[in-house]
């Protein structure tokens, strides 16, 4: 029986971590409920422009889009809200918006997204006021982000492998099982950790000025995909334990 409760706790372990990957996968694709969720990073500008007026006590008119519908990157209009996520990113509008393209390995470039969707004038301004920060950073934050996503994407494809192998019910095929979760795991941890230094590293924009006393006016954070990212990693690693009992003491 101690063999069974091994079997079927490294089996609901390692499902639940596909099935967490599975919904980071999924993060942003569309703008339906589940996806909308779910980021890799959130990047809220609804403060820019009072930001601009302070600094520069000029009216602000034209920034925003007042119709969430509208494509992305057409200077159209900043959004309240962006949220980025592996295949796309979608920007929001009281809880309604619009995505981007869908493609594979994504890249994490905010200043690039955000900057796209401003009147030429509102983009130039930008590019003075954020020089030399990590959020203009697009080549280093793209770069980056487009690695941790196949890290991420053969993390999940050997968790799966993993899951599959395991349930077969032969000492060796538990040992391979054993072997994919650590590997998993592995390549799970390096997407994880890339995304949170990413993010770490760009929250420097919610406390940089724009002139003395006036912030920036935007705010970036974690989006909910890094905690389920780091949460697929937790149960792989504690999935190795029991399928390396059982590849050890299994006689089936």
């Amino acid at each position: 029986m101690k063999g069974e409760y091994c079997i079927g706790g490294a089996t609901i372990l390692s499902a639940v971590a596909v099935l967490l990957m599975i919904f980071v996968h999924v993060g942003q694709i569309n703008t339906s409920s589940v996806p909308h969720g779910i980021s890799m990073a959130t990047l809220n500008v609804s403060g820019y422009g009072n930001s601009l007026h302070q600094a520069f006590s000029d009216p602000i008119q034209g920034l925003y889009a007042s119709n969430a519908s509208l494509p992305l990157g057409q200077q159209n209009g900043l959004r309240q809200e962006y949220r980025f996520g592996l295949y796309s990113y979608c920007a929001y509008i009281n809880g309604s918006g619009s995505c981007s393209g869908t493609t594979a390995a994504s890249r994490f470039q905010p200043y690039n997204a955000t900057t796209s969707d401003m009147l030429s004038n509102y983009s130039q301004f930008s590019d003075a006021i954020f020089v030399g920060t990590t959020f203009k950073d697009s080549s280093y934050l793209g770069f980056n982000s487009h690695a941790a996503y196949y890290f991420l994407l053969l993390g999940t494809i050997l968790a799966s492998l993993s899951l599959l192998v395991g349930v077969l019910r032969k000492t060796y095929l538990f040992f391979a099982s054993a072997s994919l979760a650590i590997l998993s795991a592995m390549f799970i941890l390096i997407g994880a950790a890339i995304w949170t230094s990413l993010v770490k590293k760009t929250e420097s924009l919610n406390t940089m000025q724009i002139t003395q006393g006036v912030t920036s006016g935007m705010n970036i954070s974690y989006g909910s995909g890094i905690y389920l990212t780091w949460a697929a990693f937790a149960c792989l690693v504690a999935a190795v334990v029991p399928y390396m009992s059982i590849c050890c003491t299994y006689r089936g």
